[in-house]
C-alpha cells in the first residue's frame, strides 16, 4: 500500500492541511493517515510476532506509536511522515513488550480466563465449587487450555525468592541456587586457584605484565610504557610466564 504522501494527486499543501487536522483532533483525518499506512505498521509489527502476543495487539500498539508521529510531525522536518514514524513505532511496541511483564499471554488466554472467572464467581453464589471438567463442559473448552489459563494468571515467582531451607546451616535456598549454569564449575573453581598461586609464584614486573596484559586488557605496546621497557622485552617475559604456566597445569 502507497503511503498517502506518495499520491501524485495530492500536493504537498494538502497533505500538510491533512497532518494539521489530525493534529487539531480532526479524527477522520487521523483515521486515513492510519489506513493509508498501515502498511507500514504492519510491516515493523510482524518483526514482533511468536512472543506470546496476538498479532492484532502488537498491530494496535503499533498505530498507537504511528499516531504519536503524527500528533509530533512537522513539516520543516523535510522527511516523509512514514520515514519519521518508523523509530516511533519500533519504540512504542518494544515498549510494550519491555513493560508487559515477565511473562507473555495471549490474549485468547486472557479472555478465556476472565470467563473461568465469572462462571467459578455464579455458581459459587450458588454455594457450588466448579470442577476442572465442569467448567470444561459449560464453556465448551478442552480440559487443557482451562488449565493452562488458569496457570497462565497465577503471580510469577522470582528466581531470587527463598525456595528452600538448609536447617543445618539455616540458610535459606533460592531457586537460582539450584539451577544449572551447564558448566562444570567446579573444574573452573580448581583452575582459578591454580593459576591465582602460579600468579603467586612470579616477582613483581611478572606479575605487573600478567595484570596489565590479561585483566586490564593493555596491549604489550602500552605495558612496555607503563613499565618503561620495550615491546620486544615484554613479550618475551610473557613468552616465559606463559610456557611456565602451561607447564605446571599439564604436570
Amino acid at each position: 500500500m502507497r503511503n498517502y504522501l506518495e499520491y501524485e494527486d495530492k500536493t504537498k499543501y494538502d497533505f500538510i492541511k491533512y497532518i494539521i487536522k489530525a493534529q487539531n483532533g480532526d479524527k477522520d483525518a487521523m483515521a486515513k493517515l492510519v489506513e493509508e499506512n498501515q502498511g507500514l505498521v504492519w510491516n515493523i509489527a510482524r518483526r514482533f510476532l511468536g512472543r506470546g502476543y496476538d498479532k492484532e495487539d502488537i498491530y494496535q500498539i503499533g498505530c498507537m506509536g504511528f499516531i504519536k508521529a503524527i500528533r509530533r510531525f512537522d513539516a520543516n522536518f523535510e522527511v516523509q511522515l512514514s520515514t519519521y514514524a518508523v523509530p516511533y513505532i519500533l519504540g512504542e511496541i518494544k515498549k510494550f513488550l519491555r513493560d508487559d511483564g515477565p511473562v507473555k499471554v495471549s490474549r485468547s488466554l486472557k479472555e478465556l480466563n476472565v470467563k473461568i472467572n465469572e462462571l467459578q464467581k455464579e455458581y459459587a453464589n450458588k454455594g457450588k465449587e466448579l470442577s476442572l471438567m465442569e467448567i470444561s463442559k459449560i464453556l465448551k473448552v478442552p480440559k487443557e487450555e482451562i488449565v493452562l489459563a488458569i496457570e497462565s494468571a497465577q503471580a510469577t515467582e522470582s528466581i531470587e525468592s527463598a525456595k528452600y531451607s538448609n536447617s543445618k546451616s539455616n540458610n535459606d535456598l533460592t531457586l537460582i541456587d539450584t539451577l544449572s549454569t551447564n558448566k562444570d564449575e567446579a573444574n573452573l573453581i580448581t583452575n582459578k586457584i591454580a593459576v591465582q598461586k602460579m600468579i603467586e609464584k612470579l616477582n613483581d614486573r611478572e606479575k605487573k605484565i600478567i595484570l596489565l596484559r590479561f585483566y586490564k586488557d593493555k596491549t604489550q605496546s602500552e605495558v612496555a610504557k607503563i613499565l618503561g621497557v620495550s615491546q620486544v622485552q615484554v613479550s618475551r617475559i610473557e613468552k616465559k610466564i606463559l610456557e611456565g604456566m602451561k607447564r605446571e597445569l599439564v604436570s
